[in-house]
């Protein structure tokens, strides 16, 4: 198991955790404090570290998933270029266009605190740059 608990989240309540099983076929759930388990989504690729893609379907049934798919390119200096393609709006209908927006303004809140956390790891103190605006297919 993967913990992975969102630095400073406003959303999360105290002692929320956010679990990715590292593997194809992997449940992606949060657990709450009690051990109520919600699922999220589903591992397809599991690739370290170079690839990871998953269904996502927070809030919805899994048929009405979305697919993710995240590649991480080493830039031969210390950097990485990360690519996310959040994908499979149209399996929405309708809901489609608010439920890409919703996720978009999820993307643009949570990314600068991976940035940042993977600045601190490498005991960077300087801010995180300014994010290009998310390119999402539709």
């Amino acid at each position: 198991h993967h913990n992975m608990v969102r630095p400073d989240s406003p959303t999360l309540l105290p002692g929320l955790t956010i679990v990715l099983e590292g593997r194809p076929g992997g449940r992606i759930f949060e657990r709450t404090h009690d051990g109520i388990e919600h699922d999220w989504g589903e591992v397809t690729v599991w690739d370290p570290p170079n690839r990871l893609a998953y269904l996502w379907h927070l809030r919805r049934d899994r048929a009405d998933a979305t697919e993710v798919e995240i590649r991480f390119i080493g830039r031969g200096d210390t950097s990485t270029l990360v690519e996310i393609e959040h994908r499979g709006w149209e399996a929405l209908g309708a809901d489609g266009e608010s439920w890409r927006d919703r996720n978009n303004g999820g993307w643009a809140t949570l990314l600068p605190h991976f940035v940042a956390a993977a600045r601190a790891s490498r005991g960077s103190t300087t801010s995180p740059p300014a994010l290009n605006p998310l390119t999402i297919s539709t």
